[in-house]
């Protein structure tokens, strides 16, 4: 299922089922696994992972030197997890020797055309990147969450899980899970309040967590004084646990409220 117009080095590990469309790349030590399809002219080098029934789309870039000035030439690498959708001219860099080597992707996510993956991210499970959504180096996007099209996101930033930011947004600080985000320079919306019905939460646990934002991002206490409470008035759960840790560990702030209405 190789092209004859495919460029495959010899020492690629290849599954017997991988469809290698006509004039794909694949480079030095690069590992694809059953059932993946790169479609044509799609570029994997490096010491890159792809899991299997992945599919990679035309003009892609999977594995190129990280965009970093302090790069040198170390190995490092980029690991795909399985039934990932990458689409037209997405770009995914591998890491650096400061960031842990490795740029990681985990399963069934859907890359729009265009989206950009720096050195060093770490890019959860179930995520979608729309169109032209571009992650700096060392982002972290957990799982389920939506990032808009043509947004930035600043280094060492998080975007938590069951998040959404919309489109033609600033990411700077960090995006708490469950809680919707816009805006050239990124303010908070609340809950997510569709996304996570769409995921089954019950209404039980939306209205704790709508609880716990209100505690947290709505009023006058410090932000270790709203964890306190939140912690102490609420039940536990999973997901609190979740929302308040987030919280409590960010090292590059948390994007703040705002008191406009989303438009989103």
């Amino acid at each position: 299922m190789i092209h004859p117009t495919a460029v495959v080095h010899e020492s690629a590990t290849i599954a017997g089922d991988v469809s290698i469309g006509p004039y794909c790349i694949v480079g030095e030590g690069v590992r694809i696994s059953a059932g993946v399809k790169l479609m044509n002219n799609v570029v994997v080098e490096g010491d890159t992972e792809v899991g299997a029934d992945c599919v990679i789309y035309p003009f892609a870039y999977i594995g190129g030197p990280p965009q970093d000035l302090k790069y040198s030439g170390e190995k490092t690498g980029v690991r795909i997890g399985r039934g990932n959708t990458i689409r037209e001219y997405v770009t995914v860099h591998r890491g650096s020797v400061g960031g842990g080597g490795f740029t990681v992707i985990g399963d069934g996510n859907y890359i729009m055309a265009y989206a950009h993956v720096a050195h060093d991210c770490r890019v959860g499970s179930n995520v979608v990147m729309a169109n032209a959504a571009s992650l700096s180096g060392h982002v972290e996007v957990q799982d389920h969450a939506i990032l808009g099209g043509i947004i930035g996101v600043h280094q060492f930033v998080r975007i938590g899980a069951y998040s959404m930011t919309g489109a033609f947004s600033g990411i700077a600080q960090d995006i708490p899970p469950f809680t919707l985000a816009s805006g050239p320079r990124a303010k908070l919306f609340g809950l997510n309040l569709v996304g996570l019905r769409r995921h089954g939460f019950s209404k039980g646990l939306i209205d704790d967590l709508a609880k716990a934002y209100k505690i947290l991002f709505r009023g006058k206490r410090t932000l270790k004084d709203a964890i306190k409470e939140a912690g102490e008035e609420l039940p536990p759960t999973p997901e609190l646990e979740r929302l308040l840790e987030f919280v409590k560990t960010s090292k590059r702030g948390i994007c703040r409220p705002t008191t406009a209405k989303a438009a989103f």
